[in-house]
């Protein structure tokens, strides 16, 4: 598989070394050299590939995808702090007949954490004397506070637990990555916690994005692609 990657930061290039590493290639490379190209020009670059994973800046999101439905390219989406364009980019994704996948984290073990969250709090919404609560904590350099990952939890919370709760942010040093889902009661404090060694899973889920949309077209968010993993009998 012939892959872009658009940003070149950390997160590219350890993508670019898993890939590789995988036995894909890393064809087009989008750097910060790249920030005033229009989408129509962004598209000239990437006719060539064959899947694109985008770990930017939310301002490029827009622009990013607009290039990609233009040259036909499937686009798998890592940055963050879009979420208010959410509607239009996906609106814009179907009626151009698009292929796009994004997910608030790839990591496969932030995604099974999701499915125990949800689990967790089915259970605790039954005894009025919990209150839930979400952490996270991640390196001074991530602009988003709370992180995607956050938001995702506090809607998987929010399906069960109806009683608004917080959503906490810490920023610091080098802290790849912690999120913490706990329930409080007058007895005891219960915890889930998620914490990231490194970046490698994150790269590895976007690979396995991409290999998952090439032959697709629609909006998805990546837990519909362990939805498939996990339930290969149901095809999405």
């Amino acid at each position: 598989m012939k892959i872009a990657l658009i940003g070149y930061g950390a997160m590219g290039k350890l993508i670019a070394n898993l890939a590789e590493n995988k036995n894909h290639e890393i064809a087009v490379i989008i750097d910060e050299s790249d920030a005033k190209l229009s989408a129509e020009e962004l598209a000239a670059k990437l006719k060539s590939v064959d899947a694109a994973i985008d770990f930017s800046i939310a301002e490029a999101v827009k622009r990013n995808v607009e290039a990609c439905v233009l040259a036909k390219v499937p686009l798998v989406e890592g940055t963050t702090g879009w979420n208010s364009e959410r509607e239009e980019i996906e609106k814009f994704i179907k009626e151009n007949d698009g292929a796009f996948v994004f997910g608030a984290n790839f990591s496969v073990g932030v995604n099974l954490f999701y499915r125990i969250a949800d689990f967790a709090s089915e259970l605790f919404a039954k005894f009025e004397d919990y209150e839930a609560f979400i952490e996270e904590r991640h390196h001074s350099r991530k602009k988003d506070a709370p992180s995607g990952t956050a938001l995702k939890l506090k809607d998987v919370v929010a399906k069960h637990i109806t009683k608004d709760f917080s959503v906490s942010a810490t920023r610091a040093g080098n802290i790849p990555g912690t999120h913490i889902v706990g329930f409080d009661g007058t007895a005891d404090t219960i915890e889930l916690t998620h914490t990231a060694r490194s970046r490698e899973g994150f790269a590895s889920g976007a690979i396995l994005a991409a290999e998952w949309i090439c032959d697709k077209k629609g909006f998805y968010e990546f837990t519909e692609v362990m939805d498939e993993i996990l339930n290969p009998k149901s095809k999405i």
